[in-house]
C-alpha cells in the first residue's frame, strides 16, 4: 500500500481539510519550513497537453490563522511551461525555496472578499487552481 499522508509536528491543516484530501485520495504532506507551514499535494494532475508535464507537485503556503485567512498564491515543482511554446504562462517567473527545492510561483490571489470564512478551504482553494491551470496563458 502507498503512504497517502504524512503528519508534520506542525499541522496548520483543519480536520475538514484533511478529510477532503483523503476522502478525493490525494497524496499530500504538511510540512514547514523556515516558519511557514505548507501542503504539498504530489502528482497534480494538470490539463491535458498543456503543459511539459503530465503532473506536478503543488505546494500551497497555509497563512498564519488558515483558514480564516485565505492562502496567497500556489508554487508547483517541477516548473511548469506552457505547451508547444515551450514558454511560462504569465505571473509565474518568480521562484520560491521550500524544503531545499525551487519551486515555481503562480501569482494569483484570491480576492479578499470572495474568502467565505468557515466555507471555504483547500476544496474551493483547489478549485481556483484548476481553473488556473486551464486558463494560463
Amino acid at each position: 500500500t502507498t503512504e497517502i499522508y504524512t503528519l508534520s509536528l506542525h499541522d496548520a491543516l483543519p480536520i475538514f481539510d484533511r478529510e477532503y484530501l483523503l476522502e478525493k485520495e490525494y497524496v499530500f504532506e504538511e510540512k514547514t519550513d523556515a516558519n511557514r507551514n505548507g501542503l504539498i499535494i504530489r502528482n497534480w494532475i494538470l490539463p491535458v497537453g498543456k503543459y511539459n508535464f503530465e503532473k506536478s507537485n503543488l505546494l500551497i503556503i497555509l497563512p498564519n490563522g488558515y483558514p480564516e485567512v485565505r492562502p496567497d498564491m500556489w508554487y508547483f515543482n517541477p516548473a511548469l511551461l506552457l505547451v508547444p511554446s515551450n514558454s511560462l504562462a504569465k505571473q509565474t517567473q518568480a521562484n520560491i525555496n521550500f524544503e531545499g527545492k525551487i519551486w515555481q510561483r503562480w501569482s494569483r490571489h484570491y480576492p479578499a472578499n470572495e474568502w467565505r470564512c468557515g466555507i471555504d478551504g483547500i476544496h474551493t482553494y483547489l478549485k481556483k487552481v484548476q481553473t488556473a491551470l486551464e486558463n494560463a496563458t
